[in-house]
This record gives C-alpha cells, structure tokens and sequence, in this order.
C-alpha cells in the first residue's frame, strides 16, 4: 500500500465509516452496547438511531451475573448488526465502577473485576460468533465523566493491573476481541491514545493482543504519537491533516515507516474479517424482544420483602403511583440511546396480570387516598441523571420522589417501590417505611413486561448486587478522591475499590455487593477445596429449602491470611448460577484459576501467587457467608533480590540474607569486636529500631562492620 493510502487508512471517512484506500473498502462501525445505533440516514441529529432492539443496559444485564445469557444477547445484537450492514459494534464497556456517582455506570457491569471481565467476554464471544467484531471500551480507567476529554486517572501500579486493567486483561486473552477502544483520559499524566506502555507493552506484548486499536470519537491529540504508541485507527474522519502528519513524519524519518505499515495493516486485516460475514435480510424482532425481557427479568434485584409480601396475586387490589409507571425510564443518555423496535410499560403488563383491580395516578395529591384504599401499592421512583458526559451530584432520589414514597408508606405499609436507575441509589433511611424494594435499574424496551413477571412470581428473582448500596455517599471508598481537581483525579483509595474498601473498615452498608433475595430460600452445605495446577476447585452442595424454583448466584471470595502485602478482606475469585427446583439439592463447583490468586508485585514487575494456607468463603453476597474452607497453596517461589540499600529488616526477612547477614555479625563477635554487631545481636529494641535502616547507611556509623567491599559481597552471597 502506497504511503498515502497508509495514512488515509488509520483514520475515518467520516462519523461512522473507516476509509477506503487502495483495495480496502471502507466498513461502519457503531455505537452499542445494548443495542445496534445506527444513525438515520441523512439526519443532523448524530443519536438519531434507527430502530433495533434495546436490551438492558449493563448496570442490569450485569446483575444477572450470568455469562450464558449474555453470550445469546451478544449472538443477538451479531444479527442486528448484520442485518443492519454494521461490521463493528462498540462495545462492552467494561471500565470499574469506582465511584457510584459515575455518569456512565449504566453501561458498565460492576465495582470488581472478574464480574465484569466473565460477563464481556461472553458477551464478546456471543457477537463475534456472528462474525461481527466488539470493541472492548474504554481502555482504561475511564471511570468518570467529569473533565473526561483531559482528566489524569492517578493510579498506582499494583491498584491499576489487579482492579482496573483486570477485566480487559481477561476478555483479551481469553475472547479475543477484533478492536479495543482507547479512552479519552490520560493515565498517571500519559492520554490513553498516545499511551505506548498501555497500548503496545501491556496490551500486545504482554497480552498477546493481535487485534486493532481505535480510538474514542475525539480521543486522538496526536496522530503521529498516537501511532507511535500502538494506536491504528482514529474516529471520526476524515483528517486530511492528520493524515499529511504521518506521511511528513515517516518521510522526515521522525516516525518509522514500519509502525504507520503495520497500523494500516491491521485495519485491512480488520476488514478482511468483518465483510467475511455477509448482511443478511432481517432478524426475528420478537424473538430479540422476548431476550430482551428475559435479560431484564434476571436483572431485576429483588432487596427487601417483608413479610412475603411479594409475589403479588392477581385477586389482589393495586394502586399503581407514579409517571414511570407509564412512561418508562429504560436508558441512560448519550451515545448508547437507543430507538426500539418497540417499547413496554409496567402499568399495561400489570393491569394485564390482575385484570380489573388496578388503579393508576401519577398525580401526589391523589396518592394516598389511592394506597390507602388499596390492598398493595406500588410506588415507581427513578433518577433522571445518568448520562455520558456527566457524572451524578448525589445518590439521593430526587426530593419529589422521596416525598412521594413517604405519602404513600404512611398511608398503606403494604407498599412496594420499584427503582428506575442507571447506578445505585441511597435507600436510608426510606426503605424502611416500605415492605419491598426492588432495584429494578434501567431495564430496556422489555423492562415494563420483566417488571410485572417479577411482580407477580412468574419469574423468581434471581438479580445479585454488583455494586454496594451505602447507607450514605461519604461512606464509600472514593469520596475523598473524586472527581480530583487540577486535571488530576487520585485514585487514594488503592486496591480497596467497591466493596473491598468497605470490608476493609469493617463499615456497615445498606446491601452488600452480590446480595439479592429470592422468593424461596436457599441452604448450603460445607465446602471442600482441592488444589491443582490450574487453581482451586470448591465443591459444595446447595439445596432449594422454599417452595418455588429458583436460581441461586453462589459466590466464592478468597484472602489469605498473614500475606506479606496489603490485601482487601475478601475477594470474589469465583461464581456461578444454579437452577434448583423447590426441595433439590445439586452439587456445584466453584473453579478459581491460580491466576485470580495473584497480586502484582511491583519491585519484581509481574504477577507473583504467595505461598500459604487461603481462606475461601463461600456465600450468598459478600456480607453473608454460608460455609468456609482453606486451601494449602504452593507459592511462585518469587524472591525480591537484596541490594546494598535492602533494609535490615528485609534482609533478616530474607532466609538466606539472614544467614549470610548473622555470618558477619557472628564473625565480628568472635574477633572480639563486640560493637555494633553485639549491640543489633544482643539487644532485641535496638534491633527494632536498626530494621528500617538500610543496610548501606549502616557503614556511616561508627563501628559499622560495613564497608563497601563488605556490602559487595553481601549481596553477591545473599542472591
């Protein structure tokens, strides 16, 4: 390809559209991840989408923590795709939920990890399936919308691999996605676009990732940086400017003629692999929204239900009260909305499943008279901030609503609210003026039907919390620290993200991360671990005690004990859903790779697994442990090598550094020196005192048995 086309090639035609050159055709790639946004042909309006099915956002698909059923909406949204002429569908997003006011939370899954990273690779795997290729976004650390174009995610090395590059580093390497999207901020001061440790030495040398990187729409400062980087392909175009930038560098020798070949390379072979598939005539529009409405269901977190009230009965009298009820609150704003194919509300689907005893106001005044002559009243509460380009300024329900549930709960206890929301709410203290809750999130075009078959028992729920509910925002983990100023944002609270913070200061919260009822109960027998190569396998049996069949979400969290690094109480390293009928027992195994034990440790750069005995809990949320093994671990044998400037502390740490150490010790005793030597082997406090120095300082004191050829061949002994 001549040099011109190279670079024309690494950018846009236009918003939606890579470039054509030479005898590489152009291809579109668009918006998702709950729905194919195919903008309207011709409109000046850019989220003008035509119409395609809008499944539930993440902030509820993810609640399903079911990677099966995303895997056959990511197959799903394929077709549409197909159907529709889209080679490229952008998406999932799978960034951490680090702080519960992030404006884009609706589209991510969840505050850890391997939840988000399990669920995206199937959803990967279900599209490309298809012959359709995802782009995994927004790499990386992109969790807030505040001064999101320029802000600076300060992260220090060991929070940034093990919490906020560990769901890309799962999907990458085990779905293999065909594009992965760069994000908009800069990473510890670097833009993520021009990031060539992010971009080439983490995501393909150590990854082994062969796909293409794009860019965020506008993400792109420089393109010559940005090439040199590992970046191949800048959205949108065209950027004839750009363009002339690369060809003047590699003419100018600033830029190497083999980065722009293989970035345009790596877009042909990106369309050699999307136009594979051929676009098909259609796709079964009521199959996608039957899908659409078994997601939602899932999704649905059923928190609170007193005194059984839930599931409702169709003889039963309902008052139905508020504007969501009718009109429904299914997506968050910006670049995700979706038009759909067609779109359900709660009222129709109830009054449909108690036919006659249904009565609706959206009007407060008329409230509780309502409720209050009512057998149940249903209380239908949503947010109206989530939104890409702005985070959230409170986690509070807007004052009207809150007015609302407490009229309605003072005039009939038997009163249920159902959320509307794209990230967690605080429900303190109002849940408990209310018999039930549920956290019915942003559900999609079948969210009105999927509310009702909860409602009603028709689906039992089975929604697990990937997100804690705090009683209130200062109590979160990130509260100090966000959203930064300056153009930098501190990620203060290190590892301990999410729910790992809030264990780690034993802080007391509304619902736990993982927690959801059930209407039947579930019981769980001692587990058992067996360690093999690949990690360790938890064995236990769970038994269905209620009278309903029912999925229960089983969850393994790991810690270990007298670590010789810093660790959260406990974290989820496995989990998988088990359908049980009413009375069953069935067996389940909780798989946790070797690799998930981990951490990063930074002096040596790499993943190290420490030897030791690891405590494994097994519950239903991470706050309701129901059985508990350990498992005896062989470490990596990871040894950090003792220098000169190696505390004395670390070197008597250290098996063979003590001894070679104490060899020095004994011998300036038995040349009768005594001294210092006597002095750190005889007294335990100036031992104490003596640990934190380094062992080179210890040369500038007088009687120090360390010189320089001393220290020499200490550490050549020593490693």
């Amino acid at each position: 390809m001549e040099l011109n086309d190279q670079a024309a090639i690494t950018s846009g035609s236009d918003f939606w559209s890579s470039a054509a050159a030479g005898d590489v055709p152009a291809i579109t790639l668009t918006d998702g991840p709950h729905g194919v946004r195919l903008q309207v042909p011709h409109a000046d309006d850019l989220l003008a989408g035509q119409p395609a099915t809008c499944f539930p956002p993440a902030v509820a698909s993810g609640s399903t923590w079911d990677p099966e059923l995303l895997r056959r909406m990511g197959e799903a949204l394929g077709d549409e795709c197909r159907s529709m002429g889209v080679q490229v569908l952008l998406g999932p997003g799978i960034n951490l939920k680090r702080t519960p006011l992030g404006g884009r939370n609706f589209e991510y899954f969840s505050e850890d990890p391997l939840v988000a990273g399990v669920l995206a690779a199937a959803w990967v795997q279900g599209l490309q399936s298809r012959g359709v290729g995802a782009s995994l976004k927004h790499f990386a650390v992109n969790s807030q919308e505040t001064d999101r174009m320029r802000i600076s995610a300060d992260v220090d090395e060991r929070s940034l691999r093990e919490l906020y590059l560990r769901a890309f580093q799962r999907v990458v390497t085990t779905a293999r996605p065909w594009t992965v999207m760069c994000a908009y901020n800069r990473i510890n001061g670097v833009y993520a676009s021009q990031n060539r440790w992010l971009l080439t030495e983490v995501l393909r040398d150590e990854w082994d990732y062969e796909g293409l990187v794009v860019s965020d729409w506008g993400a792109v400062v420089d393109r010559v940086e940005a090439v040199r980087a590992g970046l191949d392909l800048t959205m949108p175009g065209p950027d004839p400017a750009g363009d002339q930038s690369l060809v003047d560098a590699v003419q100018d020798g600033s830029l190497p003629a083999d980065l722009l070949a293989r970035s345009a390379e790596r877009v042909r072979a990106l369309v050699t692999r999307t136009t594979a598939a051929a676009r098909t005539d259609g796709y079964d529009a009521e199959a996608h929204h039957a899908l659409a409405r078994e997601i939602a269901a899932r999704g649905i977190v059923l928190l609170k239900n007193e005194g059984d009230l839930l599931p409702l009965n169709a003889e039963q009298t309902v008052a139905v009260i508020g504007e969501t009820a009718r009109t429904p609150r299914y997506q968050g704003g910006g670049s995700s909305q979706i038009t759909p194919t067609r779109l359900d509300d709660a009222l129709t689907a109830i009054s449909a499943a108690a036919p006659g005893n249904v009565r609706f106001t959206a009007d407060p005044a008329e409230a509780g008279e309502l409720a209050r002559t009512s057998d149940v009243a249903i209380v239908f509460a949503a947010t109206d901030q989530e939104t890409e380009g702005s985070d959230r300024d409170s986690l509070d329900l807007p004052a009207a609503q809150l007015d609302l549930i407490a009229r309605v709960a003072a005039a009939n206890p038997r009163t249920v609210v159902v959320l509307s929301n794209g990230a967690v709410v605080r429900t303190s203290p109002w849940d408990g003026q209310v018999a039930a809750l549920l956290e019915g999130w942003l559900l999609g075009q079948a969210g009105g039907s999927a509310t009702a078959d909860v409602l009603f028992g028709r689906v039992n729920p089975s929604g697990r919390l990937t997100e804690t509910i705090p009683l209130k925002l200062a109590d979160h983990p990130s509260y100090l620290d966000f959203p930064g100023e300056a153009g930098h944002v501190r990620y203060g609270e290190g590892i301990h993200v999410g729910y790992r913070g809030f264990d780690a200061r034993e802080q007391e919260v509304a619902y736990p991360f993982g927690f959801g009822l059930s209407y039947t109960t579930f019981a769980y027998a001692p587990a058992t671990a067996t360690v093999t190569d690949a990690g360790i396998d938890v064995r236990l049996q769970v038994t269905n005690t209620g009278a309903r069949d029912g999925r229960e979400v089983v969850q393994a969290y790991v810690s270990l004990p007298g670590s010789r690094v810093r660790r959260a109480p406990r974290e989820l390293k496995a989990f998988a859903g088990a359908e049980i009928r009413a009375g069953e027992t069935v067996d389940v195994v909780l798989h946790i790779d070797r690799a998930d034990l981990a951490y990063w440790d930074v002096p040596l750069s790499r993943w190290v697994v420490e030897d030791g005995s690891y405590t494994i809990e097994v519950g239903a949320s991470s706050r309701d442990i129901r059985a508990a093994t350990t498992a005896e671990v062989p470490g990596d044998g990871a040894r950090h090598p003792l220098t000169a400037d190696s505390t004395i502390g670390e070197w008597l740490s250290d098996p063979r550094g003590a001894e070679v150490l104490m060899e020095v010790f004994t011998k300036m005793m038995e040349e009768g020196g005594g001294g210092m030597a006597g002095a750190l082997t005889m007294d335990p406090a100036m031992m104490q005192m003596a640990a934190s120095f380094p062992l080179s300082r210890m040369a500038m004191f007088p009687g120090s048995p360390f010189t320089p050829e001393t220290l020499a061949n200490l550490v050549k002994a020593a490693n």
